[in-house]
């Protein structure tokens, strides 16, 4: 957010020797969707290095629609001759820290910089102000404060779960006020889910020949201090979702294609040759699932639900889930490219 372009084509150039792609969480996901992905491609234009476009979404309403102009614009650079992917989670929701509704202005210098100056009634009121004028790249002007959901707030608890409208109405004042309470008394570190995309634009990344499929999630699990908060189900459900609602009940793309999007393609992108791929000497990673019974069943309400349908999970060769119960195994290892 902070970086000119030539300053990411410099620093790209140097990670181009080292055989290094530009992987790049857009500059614009809203009304600057379209410059955003023209940015990255020139970008790997001028560094003469592969470019993946993470994520590609149109966010916010007014901007739907969009998803397909941009897959265009990475058709255009493929058929350059550049070798422009994107990735694509299988939700019409997002995630990120509640601060990153705040202007970039008041993010600058780090928490303890941004807590000073919300503490600072004058420049608190100038936040307010901000975020409350009418902008196109405005989060709250795209999405709404009653699509906006708070998914983790150890302090508070009661808000976890809750939209910020609801949260606003119970504590007596206006959403915006809300949701600095809340970004004050976590440090900055509460996060939200936002309503924002599209399902017609979900599905036309989830069909692209270039698009993979990722979770943009993390590691985490039902119990102890990674089970905590309400977050974005797509760390328990993303894979298992395109296998059962998008391959299977919606056919929106083909299971064995939708597999590759997951595995091989993934792996090709990273320079892993010998993962992603069933065949004679590649490393033995195996998912075994029931095509008939795959799903997802964490929810917004309910994230930190495991799947149901996978049957064993294989890492290097040796089972790490088995008849659905994990045996404790720990094979798995950091990866680089050779």
């Amino acid at each position: 957010s902070y970086a000119e372009t030539e300053e990411i084509v410099a620093v790209a150039r140097a990670a181009a020797r080292h055989r290094g792609f530009y992987a790049s969480h857009i500059r614009g996901e809203g009304a600057t969707l379209l410059d955003a992905v023209s940015e990255a491609i020139r970008v790997g234009r001028e560094a003469a290095m592969p470019v993946q476009v993470s994520h590609v979404k149109a966010a916010g309403r007014p901007n739907w629609g969009n998803v397909p102009r941009a897959l265009a614009l990475i058709d255009a650079a493929r058929a350059e001759g550049l070798d422009v992917r994107a990735d694509v989670y299988p939700y019409t929701a997002s995630s990120t820290t509640l601060r990153t509704l705040l202007p970039d202005w008041a993010l600058e210098g780090g928490i303890d910089a941004m807590l000073k100056r919300l503490a600072d009634p004058a420049e608190r009121a100038r936040v307010r102000a901000a975020v409350e004028a009418p902008s196109a790249e405005s989060l709250v002007n795209r999405v709404g404060w009653e699509n906006v959901m708070i998914s983790y707030s150890p302090k508070r608890k009661d808000a976890e779960g809750r939209r910020l409208s609801e949260i606003a109405r119970a504590r007596g004042m206006d959403p915006i006020e809300a949701a600095i309470e809340l970004i004050v008394e976590e440090s900055g570190k509460a996060y939200m889910i936002l309503f924002q995309l599209d399902e017609t634009d979900l599905r036309a990344a989830l069909v692209h020949p270039h698009v993979m499929i990722g979770s943009d999630g993390s590691a985490l699990a039902p119990y102890g201090p990674l089970g905590e908060g309400k977050p974005h189900p797509r760390s328990y459900g993303t894979f298992p979702r395109v296998l059962g609602e998008y391959a299977r009940e919606q056919r929106t793309l083909p299971l064995a294609t939708a597999v590759h999007k997951m595995t091989g393609l993934p792996a090709a992108r990273l320079g892993l040759r010998d993962r992603g791929v069933v065949r004679p000497g590649a490393r033995a990673d195996l998912v075994v699932f029931d095509a008939r019974r795959v799903a997802d069943r964490a929810t917004y309400e309910e994230p930190h639900r495991y799947p149901e349908g996978i049957e064993h999970v294989v890492v290097n060769g040796r089972f790490v889930v088995k008849n659905g119960e994990h045996t404790g195994s720990l094979p798995g290892k950091v990866l680089t490219p050779p």
